[in-house]
């Protein structure tokens, strides 16, 4: 869990918040049995969730092969499962509106090295993409994030494996480059990218949630609020969910959100 929930509420947060009702769940046969048992099908939520296998982790590209009948020609958003974006996410909204191409996000940090990162021009204009490098050309990392249009699948079949083995999200953000089809949208200081990828920064990740949370007395990625507030569900429905809700901080969380109604609060972001 990422302080007082899993983390897959997170990411599940973003995609809702951008305004996505339908989800692919894409991970090991070891733990689909319990996102299946914690998320349903999603109807609670006002969407639709379903669920697929990746049996090896043979990269994030193949997440496009393993969606190829939930997607059915249609563009798709990815996101990946430890990923944790907090602010206003209008600059998702506005990537999930380019009709043409992708859309992928440049976040500076202290330590690019570890992520794949965008090389800009004086201009601003990408101009590289590359994986984890010793000495990478820039200090914008591309957050675990990306929206594509409906090539992205013909695309993906043309990528090949990697020296590592696996089809690599960076050589199909390449495929777009070479197009001149890519879209690079940098996230503000005001937003928060939050990639929980080791322990350290699983730690700090929960640490973070808990400060706002407590400083604020709102919760962060509360599915059932998103939900609410996005109209994808009514009070009605979000006191039927309740209901079935063991007793608890959550539930009574839940209960206030309920009774002040979807336009008592500020959006919750992120």
């Amino acid at each position: 869990p990422i302080y007082d929930k899993p983390m897959i509420c997170y990411p599940l947060a973003t995609l809702m918040l951008g305004g996505l009702r339908e989800v692919l769940i894409i991970s090991t046969p070891k733990d689909l049995p319990m996102l299946r048992d914690y998320l349903n099908d999603g109807a609670h939520l006002g969407i639709r969730i379903e669920y697929a296998e990746q049996p090896k982790p043979e990269g994030i590209a193949q997440a496009f092969l393993i969606a190829a009948k939930f997607i059915e020609g249609q563009g798709a958003s990815l996101i990946l499962g430890d990923n944790i974006f907090y602010g206003k996410l209008d600059f998702y909204r506005e990537a999930l509106a380019i009709e043409r191409g992708a859309c992928i996000f440049g976040y500076q940090v202290r330590d690019p090295e570890r992520y794949g990162v965008v090389e800009f021009d004086a201009d601003g204009k990408a101009i590289s993409l590359e994986e984890k490098q010793t000495r990478p050309k820039s200090h914008f990392a591309v957050p675990g994030l990306y929206v594509y249009d409906e090539r992205v699948l013909e695309l993906c079949r043309t990528l090949r494996p990697s020296a590592r083995g696996e089809l690599e999200i960076t050589d199909l953000n390449l495929a777009y480059l070479k197009q001149n089809q890519l879209h690079v949208k940098l996230l503000s200081r005001g937003v928060a990218w939050l990639d929980t990828g080791t322990t350290t920064t699983l730690l700090e990740a929960s640490n973070y949630i808990a400060a706002i949370e407590h400083r604020q007395g709102l919760k962060i990625a509360c599915l059932e609020e998103v939900a609410l507030r996005a109209g994808f569900i009514t009070e009605s429905q979000l006191a039927a969910t309740i209901d079935r809700l063991p007793k608890g901080e959550y539930r009574d969380y839940l209960r206030i959100v309920c009774e002040e109604g979807p336009g008592a609060a500020p959006d919750p972001v992120g």
